[in-house]
């Protein structure tokens, strides 16, 4: 099992743990990630629900649902452009006077609706942005109608590939955008991806945001000296947590500007507003610090 399906196994364990899902469709998705049932059995056994879990879908603060955080996206287009080993798929947003421009690497489900979002939040915030599906060889994220397939389906991707993606992700927003300096964020998976990309060594990134996103295991960052990294975590989320010393570690070894910062009562996957663990007020405020961020070291 490669790191990149253990950490996805890990997050149905950690939602059936929280109560998000029940016990059967924590065995229907870790049977879908490679797990047996025995295995699958005990390490649900291991751990303790916290209740009855909620109907899936979008968390809900009221008629309207919540409110993301950032100012209303601006509409993304969706784009194919040339990658390793074919055409690769995504959604870019331009911004109207791009001061940069930002990859966005999405969740364990793909390029979703909230992901696009992301991009369009970012054009309007004066980033061009270019939100990749990291499952465009197997068709696209839209070809999997059952979210849990598009997980499983990332985690039996060989890892190189997924940096191999990513650059030439950061090949077409030069493209698209010369001359203005680019950064890389994701987010849960993508944030790991973040991390990899950096250890993979990517010099042309002037900035990189992973929001609680698993560190590689002896990771070296030193390959990625020109990047401006700032860590994002929240405090309840203990899975992650577990690998923020060894990423900051990993910084002050490689001389890389950083700032870590951690998010208090905020639990994994905060920023995302379609989802049960959404928190505005962090996510609100995680995005003023991300835009500063950018706007230091992409200026």
């Amino acid at each position: 099992m490669s790191s990149i399906n253990e950490y996805l196994t890990s997050e149905v364990v950690v939602d059936y743990s929280d109560g998000l899902i029940n016990r059967r469709e924590a065995l229907r998705r870790l049977s879908m990630l490679g797990v047996g049932l025995a295995v699958a059995g005990a390490m649900l056994a291991a751990c303790s629900p916290a209740g009855t879990p909620e109907p899936s879908g979008p968390a809900s603060t009221g008629p309207s649902g919540p409110a993301p955080a950032g100012p209303a996206p601006l509409p993304t287009q969706a784009i194919t452009f040339p990658g390793p080993q074919g055409t690769l798929q995504g959604a870019f947003a331009a911004a109207a006077e791009p001061r940069g421009s930002v990859l966005v690497i999405h969740e364990n489900r793909g390029l979703t609706d909230h992901i696009r979002s992301v991009a369009g939040r970012l054009a309007a915030s004066g980033y061009s942005a270019l939100a990749i599906d990291l499952l465009s060889e197997e068709g696209g994220t839209a070809k999997f109608t059952d979210p849990a397939e598009a997980t499983a389906a990332l985690g039996a991707v060989p890892p190189a590939r997924f940096i191999a993606d990513l650059r030439a992700g950061v090949d077409e927003l030069l493209r698209r955008t010369p001359a203005k300096p680019p950064a890389a964020i994701g987010f849960c998976f993508g944030g790991g991806m973040v991390w990899q990309l950096l250890a993979a060594g990517e010099p042309r990134l002037r900035a990189a945001v992973p929001f609680y996103g698993p560190f590689p295991d002896n990771a070296d960052l030193s390959g990625s000296r020109g990047a401006a990294v700032l860590g994002v975590y929240a405090e309840l989320d203990t899975r992650v947590n577990a690998t923020r010393d060894a990423a900051k570690a990993a910084l002050e070894k490689a001389g890389l500007q950083h700032e870590i910062v951690t998010y208090p009562g905020a639990n994994h996957a905060f920023f995302n507003d379609t989802g049960q663990r959404y928190d505005p007020t962090a996510a609100t405020q995680v995005y003023q610090r991300l835009l500063d961020w950018l706007g230091t070291n992409l200026s």
